[in-house]
């Protein structure tokens, strides 16, 4: 063991984050970073604009052949090196330019954190909003009614609230804290979703948007398709910003890290298979259109809610739904930044925590401000600043996030596989997909996105 693994040891006891997941805790709290606004918001979206059932099936393989194997580099990693996303790199193979690396994934979390907090906090004004009845009055334009919450100083607030309920949370610990919490939240969350699924899958003309989402077209795929569904495999499973990494690190040695890949795995698959049935045949029963893009959740379908009896109920449930998705993996982004500020600096949990709170705020203030606020007019480069914030991380630093993984893995460390608990035709396969599949894909993909590679 190097002399610096050991200080980091010894830091991280000093620190507190020698805290350890339980079996159960570990995957409900990986299931809660995987099924965040990404299944439940980004996901309906794209779905129904490449095609519904067909591109479903393209995400499933995607997940399988690349998300997977980089989700079980991820937690290898962190579990082998005992430390943050920075620190783990190092302690495997001693080399300073690999911990660089991970470095910027705990940068990219931080960016994340700081405009996913908007997004979060826009569930939560709608949840108050839905429930309240406030939301839904007769004749309302819901477009207009979310461009003038956007264009306020509410989003602020709000963002605020979900900073101050992410940053409580973690200062509570792994297992007193994240773990604890996402035990409540996901069951719950659950159980709302399952509510939800069987009132839109009663609605009239429901069984439309079923058979959009389990009635494949493959005539309406092409390749951009095959990329986004690559791109959202790896956004869903929160790949590339340290998170499963740093996860990984508070697992217990006799975790094993293939079952809980596979439970992972399945679980961000049944959310996503449920928030479909949840969302089409809602948006089917009341016309609206599947591909209506990022406005669904928050222009589109208000309007179906409106108009369904009890609509104020079942509105407030889904948007009540949504706030559940963002929160549990707000959590698992703000801990990559934290659990490095704690070994760095050697602050406690609980300063790191407030402190990286109040940044995160402080930076995405300009992002909450942007969409319709007093900077809504502010569009260097033809993107505004929360458009930025996201293409950069979402569409660069992940992908190369992940890129870094999948070679390390594949190629700088040696024991990966035993750390794994993988041998003969298992570890040659996940050796084939890091080392030749997973990095052709992932440039294909940050190469589409900065408009290198363009599809007629």
């Amino acid at each position: 063991m190097s002399n610096d693994q050991t200080s980091g040891q010894a830091a991280s006891k000093k620190t507190g984050t020698v805290e350890r997941f339980t079996s159960t805790g570990f995957i409900l709290a990986a299931i809660g970073s995987s099924v965040g606004l990404g299944n439940m918001w980004k996901f309906p979206y794209i779905t129904g604009k490449h095609g519904g059932a067909a591109f479903f099936l393209l995400f499933i393989i995607c997940l399988i052949v690349v998300g997977l194997p980089i989700l079980l580099a991820e937690m290898t990693i962190g579990r082998g090196g005992r430390g943050n996303a920075s620190v783990s790199f190092f302690n495997l193979t001693g080399k300073k330019y690999w911990g660089a690396f991970g470095l910027l994934s705990i940068l990219t979390a931080f960016m994340i954190m700081s405009y996913y907090a908007v997004v979060a906090g826009w569930t939560l004004h709608y949840t108050v909003e839905s429930f309240t009845g406030l939301l839904f009055q007769e004749g309302s334009d819901y477009k207009g009614k979310f461009l003038s919450f956007a264009s306020g100083y509410w989003p602020i607030f709000w963002q605020a609230v979900v900073m101050l309920v992410t940053g409580w949370v973690i200062a509570k610990g792994v297992s007193g804290g994240i773990e604890k919490f996402n035990k409540i939240l996901i069951p719950g969350f659950l159980i709302i979703l399952l509510i939800l699924m069987v009132r839109s899958l009663t609605l009239p003309g429901a069984a439309a948007g079923v058979s959009f989402f389990l009635k494949p077209d493959f005539s309406k795929l092409d390749a951009e398709s095959a990329l986004v569904a690559l791109g959202h495999a790896f956004f869903s499973l929160s790949l590339g910003m340290g998170c499963m990494l740093t996860y990984g690190s508070y697992v217990e040695k006799r975790q094993s890290l293939g079952t809980a890949t596979l439970a992972i795995g399945f679980g961000d698959l049944v959310y996503a298979f449920i928030a479909g049935l949840v969302i089409f045949p809602t948006v089917f029963s009341y016309g609206l259109q599947p591909g209506e893009g990022v406005g669904l959740a928050f222009m589109a379908l208000p309007a179906a809610f409106s108009q369904m009896p009890f609509g104020f109920f079942f509105g407030g449930l889904f948007f009540l739904l949504l706030a559940i998705a963002a929160l549990t993996s707000a959590i698992s982004i703000l801990e990559v930044p934290v659990a490095y500020a704690m070994h760095k600096w050697q602050w406690s949990r609980k300063k790191s925590a407030i402190i990286l709170s109040v940044l995160c705020f402080l930076v995405g203030v300009p992002s909450g401000l942007s969409v319709g606020g007093v900077l809504g007019d502010f569009h260097p480069g033809g993107k505004s600043i929360f458009d930025w914030m996201d293409f950069i991380t979402s569409y660069v630093l992940m992908p190369f996030g992940g890129l870094v993984v999948t070679l390390f893995t594949g190629y700088a460390w040696k024991k990966a596989g035993e750390e794994a608990g993988l041998k003969g035709f298992w570890y040659k396969a996940w050796m084939f997909l890091l080392r030749v599949v997973a990095p052709v894909l992932i440039v294909c993909v940050f190469l589409h996105s900065v408009g290198i590679i363009k599809f007629s």
